[in-house]
């Protein structure tokens, strides 16, 4: 099966299309001839900054899920983002945890497509690149986007979470 037709792919794009993303942006989805499961290898992969790589990262927030969508150039500040979000403790969700809130694998998260829609925090600092790029649900499958256009696609929080 041609990964374009990967069931947790075209979950994606459903949802990207019911979130009102550009048709542009959902046309240029790509599928990569190797699994790009850090923001380094999707950098390399694209011929992009690995800033303007939007990593999609569950967190456990107090035992609830919640999406953080990053920029590969840093790390997420877990105490700073449980203030945000007003949590007692934020941690890195382990596998088990991510599948059940995000329907998807670590390595592939995209930033809709889950079973029921997450709290998501959107890295500012993603908003200084004119185009950044996400997974599409498989760690194969990637797609263009916007800061703005993320934001509005998740219904999510801008926020500076490095």
């Amino acid at each position: 099966m041609p990964a374009q037709d990967h069931p947790k792919v075209q979950k994606v794009i459903a949802a990207l299309r019911e979130g009102g993303a550009v048709e542009d942006h959902i046309e240029r989805m790509r599928v990569l001839p190797d699994a790009v499961t850090t923001a380094v290898a999707a950098a390399e992969a694209l011929g992009v900054e690995v800033g303007a790589i939007a990593n999609s990262l569950v967190f456990d927030a107090d035992g609830e899920p919640l999406l953080v969508l990053t920029s590969g150039a840093h790390r997420v500040d877990t105490a700073k983002v449980a203030g945000l979000v007003g949590a007692t403790a934020v941690r890195r969700a382990k596998p088990d945890f991510v599948a059940a809130a995000t329907g998807q694998a670590i390595g592939g998260i995209a930033p809709v497509g889950h079973p029921a829609p997450l709290r998501t925090l959107v890295d500012r600092a993603l908003e200084q690149y004119e185009e950044v790029w996400a997974a599409g649900g498989i760690a194969h499958a990637v797609f263009p986007s916007t800061f703005a256009e993320l934001v509005a696609v998740t219904g999510g929080t801008p926020a500076s979470v490095a």
